[in-house]
């Protein structure tokens, strides 16, 4: 992997303007009616600045600029654009917008580190190994135990014929998962009957980081005294309750081997450099979050689009039985042969990536895709939803949900750089296989379990905190009681095989929330 430590993308003492970087930047066009001091503000909403930016696209075409409060930036999805932002030697990922106000919670934590701060790579190189095919079949028996906690918990709601949470369920699962299986702790989510307060208080920080974006500068510490507040009391329940979590290892002498251990115990394989305890904390703060809170929403969204397209649900029920056969608990190596079931966790990602953007900047002085000048550290957003949705990749029925899209022959046709789920080149997600396996297991699980049965009333709303998650979603179940089938390829398909990985999606050499 490209070492990220390069004397580049220094922090440029706060939000760098588009108008600094970009000298051309009256040739990239805006949204109508744009105000004196406030900017694009006409029409958009503090609580959707990504759907609002998706409508914008809509309408401007690959690259356009939207201006708030004397802070203006480029936004870019047309997939020959992003291809080229896509080099790694001529671009590297930009900390900014609201992942730069996350830097007091985490500070150069891996999501949040600047490329020359030394704790990235260190930490990185550190931790990698956790996501290493042997850590992974380790942590699959504890994602299964979770797992039957979750269905533990639907099976008395289907028996009832009650209805479910699935965003707030889907939380309370992934939120286990990663503590369990990285940090050996138990929130005890399913014992609840709330989210745990470290949700709340991890909802809370993303809020206010996103929420800093839309009001002036000068004017924040006014306008958002309550919500400063507020912040700084979630900010100190994550830093006490991460800090009981390393303290009960410390005080057991150490653990499995898991992400922890390998914070507190593992040295640079190169330098015999470790992790200073803040930078334990601030890591163990971002994997938990980051390694629940994406997840989850892929879920969720995957759920909505299974109960909304019962002939997918029963093509991918199918593929689970006859692929798993009547084995009640699947090994680790019997899930990524689910690629039907894969197909429809992409697909979910495609129309909404719950990370749904990310940043890039210029490295030298260069011009993008031959057309649009930037200048050393000027700097883009991704704006992911919008480049899956890039007619000229995915077609005029970009809006369809169609888990075929994902078919390993339509996947050769395209070209690479169009589903960026993950981010993108060094700094990509470093946990994307966790994330993968744990969803495609607990899709199996459910499919073969239950049938969703759709509220006829619920149309998708989106809610935004950085992250993306279908808001207010319930489903009733019904249990089912699958027929034992034998574990053998489909006799035209042999759909059970290994998907090969996508070209289009590039895996990091750890298999890598963006890092």
């Amino acid at each position: 992997m490209a070492d990220a430590r390069a004397d580049h993308g220094r922090p440029t003492g706060g939000f760098r303007s588009a108008e600094l970087g970009w000298p051309e930047l009256h040739r990239i066009p805006h949204p109508p009616h744009r105000l004196p001091l406030l900017g694009d503000v006409l029409g958009a909403h503090r609580t959707t600045p990504v759907q609002d930016s998706l409508r914008y696209a809509r309408a401007l075409g690959p690259i356009f600029r939207r201006r708030a409060f004397g802070k203006e930036f480029v936004l870019v999805w047309g997939a020959g654009l992003v291809a080229d932002l896509s080099d790694e030697s001529r671009f590297a990922k930009h900390v900014g917008l609201g992942i730069a106000n996350l830097r007091p919670v985490v500070g150069d934590a891996l999501f949040t580190a600047y490329n020359h701060e030394p704790n990235w790579q260190l930490a990185h190189d550190v931790l990698a190994p956790g996501f290493g095919r042997e850590a992974m079949a380790g942590y699959h028996p504890m994602m299964l135990d979770v797992a039957a906690q979750l269905t533990e918990h639907w099976d008395r709601a289907a028996a009832a014929g009650g209805e479910v949470d699935v965003p707030g369920d889907m939380t309370k699962l992934t939120l286990e998962t990663i503590a369990r299986t990285g940090f050996g702790y138990d929130f005890g989510s399913f014992e609840r009957p709330r989210l745990h307060p470290f949700v709340t208080a991890m909802v809370g920080t993303l809020s206010y980081a996103q929420r800093l974006n839309t009001v002036p500068a000068p004017a924040a510490r006014l306008l958002l005294r309550g919500a400063s507040r507020r912040n700084a009391a979630d900010m100190a329940y994550l830093n006490t309750t991460v800090d009981e979590v390393v303290r009960a290892r410390r005080a057991a002498g150490g653990g499995s081997g898991d992400l922890l251990d390998r914070m507190l115990q593992t040295a640079h394989p190169e330098t015999g450099e470790r992790l200073s305890a803040l930078n334990v904390r601030r890591q163990v703060i971002t994997f938990l979050v980051a390694g629940h809170e994406t997840t989850s929403g892929a879920l969720s969204f995957a759920l909505y689009y299974l109960a909304r397209h019962p002939e997918v649900a029963a093509r991918a029920r199918a593929e689970v039985e006859r692929v798993w056969g009547g084995t009640e608990t699947p090994a680790y190596e019997q899930v990524a042969k689910l690629r039907y079931v894969r197909r429809v966790l992409d697909e979910s990602l495609r129309l909404w990536p719950t990370a749904p953007a990310y940043a890039r900047e210029a490295l030298r002085d260069t011009v993008l895709a031959g057309e649009h000048p930037m200048r050393r550290g000027a700097w883009a957003l991704v704006l992911t939803p919008m480049l899956h949705r890039d007619p000229a990749v995915w077609g005029a029925d970009a809006e369809r949900f169609d888990p075929d899209r994902f078919d390993a022959q339509a996947v050769r046709a395209r070209p690479a750089h169009v589903f960026k789920p993950f981010g993108t080149g060094a700094r990509a997600c470093i946990g994307r296989q966790f994330a993968l396996h744990e969803a495609t297991l607990v899709l199996g699980l459910l499919l073969r379990r239950y049938s969703f049965l759709p509220d006829p009333g619920y149309r998708l709303r989106v809610a935004e905190r950085l992250t993306l998650m279908p808001e207010g979603l319930r489903l009733r179940l019904e249990r089912r009681t699958p027929a034992p089938a034998p574990a053998v390829p489909h006799p035209a398909t042999g759909e059970h095989a290994v998907a090969p990985a996508a070209p289009d999606t590039p895996r990091c050499p750890v298999h890598g929330a963006g890092s």
